[in-house]
Order: structure tokens, then sequence, then C-alpha cells
């Protein structure tokens, strides 16, 4: 089975990965450390599943009853489903949180209690996200038909106000992911022989999505609308609140690795071919920031070391911060980019000037003006 025609180029400097591969697996070997979780790993799994599961309990318990009170504990279940997202759903997902793939497939299946579906998160993270990093027609991340995320996207009237409506987007994400992407992309990845590739039938992913769906709106909603001593709505405007907290959250989290001014995308030839290898591809589509922060590292799953990340996805996001230092160097050495910014703010403040530029079609101008003086 063939999940793509896209050829990257072989020829395309492979002694960097090679060399770069030979000096992270030294590290760990020389070091005598695991590349799965450590002690401050389980730590923090202890810590998310707390932080998520908590307020619930507080909640259903009847220990926490005023509106305002059940409404903070909403907003820290946000924060608890942002962190087992970032952090642990993640690195299980990959397989880099344990050696044993039984822990890896327990800690993945996390994604269900926040009301998503494993099968469908591997397929379009694992193998297209990561295979394809911003190849258009292949990357499902910035491919939405509500904003221009790549200039080679088709630029629409309205998405010239898409730098301002963006936040209300991206906080729906988890609720598009609860409510209908599950469906959509179970129809699609079936179209594409995607679902095969995690040997799943069509009726298996839809008999799981389905019986996922009904078991985490009965513990996360019907059960707090029974328990809990509030009117039905203003739980359900907790609920929402909790997810438009985390969807916010993940979104700028990715969005800021990827969608920047200084990230590049790509469009294959009519032969499928881009011009990059794999390894190169990554540098180029992929950015950190906030590297100098140890908190907020730990809170997002280190994955402020998006490039560390794409490059060696099998190896737990604790410890990045050292790999960070061997990839830095390399690149350099090879004359490779190794795209950064200083603060998550200021990434934050490249893609939302990104977009912009993409949805008035100053982008465009630019580019055009470029290719003139050249």
């Amino acid at each position: 089975m063939r999940v793509s025609t896209v050829k990257f180029n072989h020829n395309d400097q492979p002694e960097f990965f090679l060399e770069l591969r030979k000096r992270v697996n030294n590290y760990f070997k020389e070091n005598n450390i695991s590349k799965f979780a450590n002690t401050s790993m389980k730590v923090k799994t202890a810590f998310m599943l707390t932080l998520y599961f908590l307020p619930l309990t507080l909640m259903l318990t009847g220990v926490v009853a005023s509106f305002w009170g059940v409404f903070t504990m909403w907003i820290f279940m946000g924060l608890g489903m942002s962190g087992l997202g970032l952090s642990v759903m993640h690195d299980a997902n990959h397989g880099s949180y344990s050696s044993n793939p039984r822990v890896n497939r327990i800690l993945g299946g996390i994604i269900s209690l926040l009301g998503g579906y494993s099968y469908n998160w591997k397929i379009q993270h694992n193998v297209l996200h990561h295979s394809f990093t911003n190849v258009e027609g292949h990357d499902e991340d910035f491919e939405t038909a509500l904003m221009r995320l790549s200039p080679n996207q088709e630029r629409k009237k309205g998405f010239r106000y898409q730098g301002f409506y963006a936040p209300f987007v991206y906080s729906l994400m988890t609720i598009y992911w609860l409510t209908g992407k599950d469906y959509t992309q179970v129809m699609r990845y079936k179209k594409k022989n995607l679902l095969a590739s995690q040997g799943l039938t069509f009726k298996r992913a839809l008999w799981d999505v389905s019986i996922n769906k009904v078991w985490y709106f009965s513990l996360l909603l019907a059960l707090p609308m029974v328990l809990v001593s509030l009117p039905w709505w203003q739980i359900l405007i907790g609920f929402i609140s909790m997810h438009l907290v985390s969807g916010l959250i993940l979104a700028l989290i990715f969005q800021s690795a990827h969608v920047i001014n200084e990230t590049e995308f790509t469009t294959p030839d009519e032969n499928g071919s881009v011009e990059n290898s794999w390894a190169i591809q990554q540098l180029r589509s992929t950015a950190n920031f906030a590297n100098g922060s140890a908190w907020f590292s730990w809170l997002i799953g280190g994955l402020n070391f998006q490039v560390e990340h794409h490059l060696f996805p099998n190896i737990c996001h604790v410890h990045y911060k050292k790999v960070s230092e061997i990839v830095k160097k390399t690149a350099k050495e090879y004359n490779l980019p190794y795209y950064e910014h200083k603060t998550f703010a200021s990434a934050v403040k490249s893609h939302f000037s990104l977009i912009h530029a993409l949805g008035t079609g100053e982008y465009d101008l630019r580019m055009a003006k470029k290719l003139k003086a050249a």
C-alpha cells in the first residue's frame, strides 16, 4: 500500500542526517540514557491526569458546587486536556513513551478520554504530517476550508479577515474533532486505503468512533448534568469552555511551529517529486520557540523543540533540550537552516503576521515583487 506519491530527493545532502543520527545515538549510548520516558516524564503523566480528572471528581461529588467554582474546574480540565494531549498521549502514540508497545498503546488510548480516536490521530499526525510536513496536498494539518494557511492554496475573499477570526476557528478545533472530524476522517482514510495501514476495516473504525463518542459524552457531559446541582445549560457552558481553551492552546502550539514567516511550503512537481530530502524538508518546514523556558517546555510536552521532534519522533520529548544542541550544531556545519524564536509570543506573532498576509494577498504581492527583482 502506497500512502503517497511524494518522492524526496535522496541526493540532497544525505550525509547530514546520517551524521546527525550517529551523533544523537552516541549521546544516548555514551551517557547510558534511555530514549524513552524517565522519572520526570512519569511525574508529569500523573500531574496531567490529576489536572484533568480531579476537577471532574470535585464537581461530580459536590465538593465544588457554585457556578464559578464549577466553571473554574472546567477551565482546569481544559488545561489538563491540553497537557495530556501534548505530553502523554502524543509521545505514546509515537511509540516514544516506553519501549513496551503495550504501555504506549494504553497511554496513547488516553486520546479517547479527550474525545478523539487514536487511529485517526496516528494517520493524520504520524503518517501524513510527519512524513510530508508542509507538503501541499499531503499534510492535512494546514488544510482547512475556513482559512488560507499556505501560499499554494487558493485565496478567497473572506480570508482577508482570517488574521482576526483565526483564534475563534482554532478554539473550535477539539469541538470539531469531537463531533464531526473523526467521522469524516474515517470515510476519507477508507477511500485512501489508510485505515488498512492501521489494521482496521471501515466498519470497525466507524464502530469504535461511535462507541467512544457515546461513552465520552455520557461521562463528560451527561453525568455532570445529572449529578451537579446546576442548570444543564451552565454545565454545557463549562463543557464547551473546556474545549475552547484546549483547542486554542493545541492549535497555537502546532501552528506556531510550522505556519510562520520563516518556514517553507512545498508543492510536489508533476512527477510527485520535491527538491529536499526528508530530513532537510523537516528543517525547512519547522521551527522551535521558547527553548530557554524549562517550565513552558515541561507544560507543553517539549513541543517547543519541534525541529528535534520532527527529526526524532521516536525519542521521548524530555530529552529534546539536550538533543537540540546536537541538531543545531550539525545543521550549522552543513549550512542548513535551524529556525527558532526566542519566545512563544514571537512565534505566535510570526504566525499571525503570515496568515494575515496570506489572507489579504500581501504575501503574494511581496513574492511577485521579489521574483521581478530577481
